[in-house]
């Protein structure tokens, strides 16, 4: 197992260039199984869940090819396995959009119920209740999702909301099945992240028809046959608001480049409102400096809400800003695993219920932590950066899941950052752990 060893305190500068989003490429691969095609897609980065999901595609048939140009080329050549097996699908969630799909092109599917980072309850009704709205029918057996659909979907009106706004991967695999079923279908309540939006242009050059892109209430008129496509992924918004408060944080002048500012609104209003130095271009943040923000509470909602992807690093930039703050998480309940490993690097962090109220402090102090997952990961190093001393992160095995080569780019722009093997750790940090 690999850890990250960091020593904090030196200013960042110089321009780091954000990868295709991991949350966009994953629904988009499993378009490839609405046709028997080519898709030729680029700018899908190379991490774990990328693997992990090619692995499950090729077990359900699909043959990848990965070029040196970064283009990743998917054809489903072959339709005689339908089961997702536990082994993969537990690994993450977004492999789940595989049903959506297999039941639309193949009329029957068995996929395992998912896994992935463990940061609270993410039921998986809503995709159920939408693929039944559609004609399927479905049931759960010894922890498998088995549907079918022998005379095909039909086109339905389907509300998709939920206590915790509209569900992404639902609308994904709603949205694909759709696409093949006969008639129109009405998808309320849609998720309008800017990963669903990308998936949608994909499904069009394929053949889709897809009105109401970008908004919550999307139709999709069927069609009989989606056709190959080239599409290239849209930046990754999470990782290029990570580089861009570790910009703020830690670095003198930092450029985040080869993004798209304008899905990052709510994260700009909140740095705007903590008095952040940066400037907007046209593909790209200019990140100055400073320390200490002022403390902004932050509440995580459904784009264009602020993310919940980006609360634990928004929890490291407070825990060293000037005042008090709150943080209140409405999307994943138990998503605060990483203000305890905060804590141990000298965070002020009271959790009451949703809520964590941060009192910043002048400086953070390097230490053992753990990721407990993906986006915690992000914030440790972005802490790392800042604190004072060496920081060790272990299980960075999160990171790698949606951040490709964090340490190459990070080191390239000043830091002292270095991946290294478990045996490398000594007794002490390794009793952490244990």
């Amino acid at each position: 197992m690999d850890i990250l060893r960091i020593r904090g305190g030196l200013k960042l500068r110089g321009a780091i260039d954000v990868s295709g989003s991991k949350n966009a490429a994953l629904p988009i691969l499993c378009a490839g199984l609405l046709t028997n095609d080519t898709v030729t897609l680029r700018r899908v980065p190379k991490l774990r869940d990328i693997d992990n999901l090619l692995r499950i595609l090729a077990e359900l048939g699909v043959v990848s090819d990965r070029r040196a140009d970064g283009s990743l080329f998917v054809k489903t050549e072959s339709e005689s396995n339908s089961v997702a097996s536990y082994e993969l699908v537990s690994t993450m969630r977004g492999s789940f959009t595989v049903l959506g799909p297999m039941l639309a092109k193949r009329r029957s599917a068995r996929v395992s119920l998912p896994g992935g980072c463990v940061i609270g309850v993410r039921p998986v009704d809503l995709h159920l209740k939408g693929l039944r709205a559609l004609g399927a029918e479905i049931r759960l057996e010894d922890g498998y999702v088995v549907a079918g659909a022998p005379r095909g979907l039909r086109g339905a009106r389907v509300f998709l909301g939920a206590a915790a706004g509209s569900t992404v991967l639902g609308t994904a695999n709603i949205l694909m099945a759709a696409t093949l079923a006969k008639g129109t279908t009405v998808i309320e309540s849609a998720a309008c992240e800017p990963e669903v939006e990308d998936l949608c242009r994909c499904l069009v050059s394929m053949g889709a028809r897809i009105e109401g892109i970008g908004s919550p209430t999307l139709v999709i008129h069927g069609v009989d046959e989606l056709h190959g496509a080239t599409h290239e992924v849209i930046p990754d918004r999470i990782e290029a608001g990570t580089y861009i408060l570790a910009g703020l944080l830690a670095g003198s002048e930092v450029e985040v480049r080869n993004c798209r500012p304008e899905h990052m609104g709510a994260l700009f209003d909140r740095l705007a409102d903590a008095g952040a130095n940066f400037k907007l271009n046209d593909k790209s943040v200019a990140c100055f400096g400073m320390h200490p923000l002022r403390a902004t509470d932050v509440t995580t909602y459904p784009h264009p809400g602020f993310p919940t992807d980006l609360q634990a690093q928004w929890m490291t930039a407070m825990s060293i800003a000037d005042g008090v703050s709150m943080i209140t998480e409405r999307i994943f309940q138990d998503r605060y695993l990483h203000a305890a490993e905060l804590m141990r690097m000298g965070a002020q962090i009271r959790r009451d219920g949703p809520c964590c109220i941060v009192r910043g402090v002048s400086q953070l102090s390097g230490a053992p932590v753990m990721a407990s997952d993906l986006r915690a990961s992000a914030a440790l190093v972005v802490a790392g950066l800042v604190a004072k001393g060496e920081t060790i992160v272990r299980r960075v095995y999160h990171i790698d899941r949606g951040y490709e080569e964090i340490e190459k780019k990070l080191s390239a722009i000043g830091a002292d950052i270095r991946r290294e093997t478990e045996h490398a750790v000594t007794g002490v940090e390794a009793a952490v752990e244990s």
